[in-house]
Parts: C-alpha cells; sequence; structure tokens
C-alpha cells in the first residue's frame, strides 16, 4: 500500500513519540498571505509515529526546520490508496491546536481542499 507522490513534494523526516524516527509527506503552500502546511500519512512507508498522534510536535518541528511563522494553516492528510477498507478513503483534516488542550480536528471538504491545492 503505496501512497502516491502527488500527494507532497517531499518526504520530511521527524522526532516522534520517544523521539522515534519517523517521516511524512510534506507539501507547503503559499497562498493569499497564509501558508498552509500539508502533511501526509505514509502508512508502511513511515517507520515510527503518525502524524496524528505526533500532530502538534510534527507542526513545530516543520515551523522550525523550514523557518515558517505568520499565519499557518495545519492540515493532516489520509491519502487515498486505492484500498477496499474505508479506512484508507482520501480525507483532509484542518488541525488547531491550543495551549493545554487536545488538537481540534475539522474535516475539509472536496471543494475546500480543491481551493487550496489549486
Amino acid at each position: 500500500m503505496r501512497v502516491p507522490e502527488k500527494y507532497y513534494d517531499e518526504i520530511f523526516n521527524f522526532a516522534g513519540q520517544w523521539d522515534m524516527p519517523s517521516s511524512c509527506g510534506l507539501k507547503i503552500i503559499q497562498k493569499n498571505d497564509k501558508t498552509y502546511i500539508i502533511v501526509t500519512e505514509l502508512y508502511q512507508d513511515n517507520p515510527g509515529t503518525s502524524v496524528t498522534y505526533a500532530a502538534e510536535s510534527l507542526y513545530h518541528q516543520i515551523c522550525e526546520a523550514k523557518g515558517l511563522n505568520g499565519d499557518i494553516v495545519y492540515i493532516e492528510c489520509n491519502p487515498d490508496t486505492n484500498s477496499k477498507l474505508s479506512f484508507y478513503d482520501e480525507e483532509y483534516f484542518e488541525v488547531t491546536f491550543a495551549e493545554a488542550q487536545e488538537p481540534k480536528y475539522r474535516q475539509l471538504g472536496k471543494e475546500e481542499i480543491q481551493s487550496i491545492l489549486n
């Protein structure tokens, strides 16, 4: 179950839970004075922590590594892997972080994510 490269521009290596070497697909889009960070779960090609379990730490690691600041929108992608299991259907979630709270996830509709990607 390989993730198609159309979902990301580069593989980003990060420190997952307990500093476990981990990786995700990464796409950064600058649009309308916003920066969109889109991380893609790589499933079997990720040796460590999933993007969901490392969300806030991964966000900070990407911002530091890429020198990003300002108005940033963080999005997690579960890519379509052409599996028969609906668990592996394409989905995008905007994730917001608040101090001392769990991240909040909001699923993006097809039109919403297309307006970001195009």
